[in-house]
């Protein structure tokens, strides 16, 4: 009778081992295959760690086990693998005494977040989506908190694309955004999908090749400014990233790059319908989680993007038949004085819902008037920014579904493009960045017509609701095509009736992360959750989640393959068996 080893599984003697080649035995919450060959006893994970098959199935060559299911090929000796798509199998110490072969059944230790962070690596590299899911999962297990995915998937993003910011790291964003307003378990789903945009719009694109700065002795923000602003104007991409690489790299503070970008963001009317602004505030918010010191590769990344963006002036839409572009230029040339008249008032306004409603009009003079009226009597840029964005979102909540399908992406743009506008002028508020109300509440005019006729916002009483009844049908809605109207009335309903707001927000977030979600879906979340946290208790924050629920369920649901991966990967996290005998 062999000696017990403590703490070790007996898994026979060497010479059974050589007869039956593989055997498993079982210990400490693993499965372990021990393997005899060469002359020499292993012992591995006798689940696969791509997709859980059991490895005794597979076979031994020269040294490399091969898994038969989806033939990854791993190394004997310490579990290493040969390709990307897999992951290294756990290997457990194996002891001979006397003939007699024991296992450890703890596995070879390793560092947990050190390992996931170089699988993600490898995912995004690779573009993965279940190496990329299985390493978020890892990371959160190991407490390594959002932001070492995000920093990585950030670094990957802003190196390995010669096109530069792009919607997958405004995707990035959003899903970091949003993450406090989810419940616990979609969080690493909102990472998980963030990461996997931006492994797909990089994946076979040359990388970016980064200037050096100005070897200078000019220090001076406004100079910086000026330089920037105008190498924008003239679509020079190269020496404005050397300008903004410069301003960086001497430490101007973060308020004077913020200035900078945003006044050559709006030095021409609309730039990109928007989404100039909406990548800058972007990227700013994206500093915002990982930190200022990557500040030069995140902000450098915008300015191709700006250089080569379109302008709205040169657009037949903004010159005929109204020459809109002209109202708008007008306008901004006013807005100095009329921010002067209104100093003494500014703070005291309370008019931002009103305007709103004003920005609906018919009128384009009307609709510039009433922002000239708000600037005068006191309107801080913020409340601009706030007025503009509820606008926008009234106008989605009153999109009419006899509109083409592509329709809700035109009203969605000057939605977003409100919402990044908003938040840029609370971050940096200027009066160069100001004309920029002038712009997108223009945008919100020339979407009038996806309003006729209006769609009438649901008013649902004030009885209390079942919050969790309510939550159920909509998930149930989410599971029909093209419930846009019986989804804005349970939205309603839910708030009208004085449900638990955060778990609507949550059930929300959870209705897009279930799908195939891209870049409009995200933008819209991650607005919409912003502009409902300043109006929580009000009309207008009820008509906020609509226009959200209502986009949501127009593009519901999708084939949900993202998600039928991350499932794969949580399974496996959990230890649960994917491959089971016939």
């Amino acid at each position: 009778m062999a000696t017990q080893l403590e703490g070790q599984i007996r898994a026979g003697t060497v010479a059974e081992l050589k007869a039956a080649g593989c055997r498993v035995v079982t210990g400490g919450g693993h499965a372990i295959a021990v393997i005899y060959h060469d002359g020499q006893v292993h012992a591995v994970d006798n689940r696969c760690p791509h997709m859980g098959f059991p490895l005794d199935r597979g076979s031994v060559k020269d040294g490399i086990l091969t898994c038969h299911w989806h033939h990854a090929r791993f190394d004997l000796s310490g579990g290493g693998t040969f390709n990307p798509f897999a992951d290294d199998v756990r290997s457990f110490p194996v002891t001979v005494v006397a003939e007699q072969v024991w296992v450890d059944p703890q596995p070879v230790a390793r560092n947990e977040a050190e390992h996931w962070a170089g699988r993600l690596q490898d995912g995004l590299e690779h573009n993965i989506r279940l190496v990329t899911a299985k390493s978020v999962l890892g990371l959160h297990s190991a407490g390594a908190g959002y932001r070492v995915p995000l920093r990585i998937g950030a670094d990957f993003g802003a190196t390995y694309t010669a096109a530069g910011w792009g919607p997958a790291m405004t995707i990035l964003t959003a899903a970091a955004n949003i993450l406090p307003h989810l419940a616990e378990e979609d969080r690493p789903v909102a990472m998980y999908q963030g990461l996997l945009h931006v492994a797909r719009e990089c994946a076979g694109r040359p990388p970016r090749f980064v200037v050096a700065p100005l070897p200078t002795g000019e220090t001076r923000p406004e100079i910086f400014k000026q330089w920037f602003r105008n190498f924008i104007d003239v679509r020079d991409d190269d020496a404005a990233e050397r300008c903004l690489r410069t301003a960086i790299g001497l430490g101007l503070p973060p308020g004077d790059i913020a200035d900078m970008i945003f006044a050559a963001a709006t030095d021409h009317i609309y730039l990109d319908a928007g989404h100039v602004v909406d990548f800058a505030n972007k990227a700013f918010e994206l500093l915002d989680h990982i930190g200022w010191e990557r500040a030069s590769p995140v902000l450098t990344s915008l300015v191709h993007g700006m250089a080569r963006a379109r302008r709205s002036q040169e657009l037949s839409a903004w010159r005929h038949p109204i020459d809109l572009a002209s109202l708008v230029w007008q306008a901004r040339a006013e807005l100095p004085e009329l921010y002067a008249q209104g100093r003494r008032q500014r703070g005291r306004w309370t008019g931002a819902d009103a305007l709103a409603g004003a920005l609906l009009s018919e009128s384009p003079g009307d609709i510039l008037d009433a922002i000239k009226a708000a600037i005068k009597s006191g309107a801080t840029p913020g409340d601009l920014g706030s007025a503009v964005a509820y606008a926008a979102f009234l106008r989605m909540a009153h999109f009419h579904t006899s509109n083409e399908f592509s329709d809700w992406d035109t009203v969605h743009n000057t939605l977003t493009a409100a919402n990044a506008l908003h938040r840029a002028l609370q971050r940096a508020p200027s009066i160069e960045l100001m004309r920029g109300v002038f712009d997108v509440a223009i945008s919100i005019y020339l979407d009038r017509f996806l309003n006729m006729p209006p769609q009438r916002i649901p008013e649902t009483g004030r009885a209390p609701v079942d919050d969790n009844q309510i939550l159920a049908e909509l998930a149930e809605h989410m599971d029909v095509r093209q419930q846009v109207e019986p989804v804005s009335r349970l939205v309603s309903r839910y708030i009208t009736g004085a449900g638990e707001p955060d778990a609507l927000v949550a059930a929300l977030g959870r209705s897009m992360l279930l799908e195939d979600a891209g870049f409009h879906s995200f933008q819209i979340v991650d607005a919409g959750f912003n502009q409902y946290q300043a109006r929580r208790g009000t009309e207008s924050g009820r008509h906020v989640l609509i226009g959200l629920a209502r986009f949501l369920a127009a593009h519901a649901p999708t084939p949900r393959a993202v998600g039928q991966t991350y499932q794969i990967a949580l399974r496996l996290h959990r230890g649960e068996e994917l491959f089971r005998e016939p």
